[in-house]
């Protein structure tokens, strides 16, 4: 599965053949599925939290007697009923991770990448090198290349001038091969790798 290998310019500078092990396997959507589950789970914060009867301050004594006063029986100022009081079976923090088979969160990457390129939506640049911190002119070369909405994965050293450069640019996110998750590729339009992170991929994931 060859592809053209381009430059920040999009000029054409040869070919690159795409492992078909990582690229060329069945989109599996349910695993994709499951994959992105698993990560927005782990990102949840579970820090939502309601009073119980023993967290909320206030005196424990019977507000009133429990006949002849016309209202109804009452043990507490700090029962759920009364206004103030406490939530019955509300939520507590807790954290909302789960496991994921190592196999399947792989499968799920490979599935992910197999489904970019079946859209056409994989790009291959030479590297993201650049010079100087101009968000101008990278806007002006992502507008050449057709880039509006793309994900830039690179090798595990992240060019820091090409960070900063398209750092505010709307939905042009960077982040290294390591980093590659299911997540932030299928939310992007666009796969834009760098020919070392071909190769860092390829050795991660076969």
């Amino acid at each position: 599965m060859k592809t053209e290998i381009k430059t920040l310019e999009n000029k054409k500078v040869g070919e690159l053949t795409l492992p078909k092990s990582i690229f060329g396997c069945d989109v599996r959507k349910d695993l994709i599925a499951r994959v992105i589950n698993w990560q927005l789970a782990k990102r949840r914060s579970g820090t939502a939290s309601t009073k119980r009867i023993q967290d909320v301050q206030g005196t424990s004594k019977k507000p009133h007697a429990q006949k002849g006063t016309g209202n109804a029986r009452q043990g507490s100022l700090r029962s759920p009923q009364m206004r103030g009081g406490a939530t019955m079976h509300g939520p507590l923090p807790r954290s909302f991770a789960y496991s994921l088979q190592k196999k399947v969160r792989a499968l799920g990457l490979k599935s992910a990448f197999s489904a970019k390129l079946a859209e056409n939506k994989v790009v291959v640049l030479e590297d993201f090198a650049c010079k100087e911190i101009k968000t101008k002119d990278m806007s002006a070369k992502l507008d050449k290349l057709g880039l509006s909405n793309a994900l830039f994965i690179d090798a595990d050293d992240v060019n820091l001038e090409f960070v900063r450069s398209i750092s505010n640019i709307v939905n042009i996110d960077v982040m290294p091969s390591r980093g590659a998750n299911v997540y932030d590729i299928m939310r992007h339009d666009t796969l834009v790798l760098s020919k070392s992170a071909v190769e860092k991929l390829e050795a991660r994931l076969v």
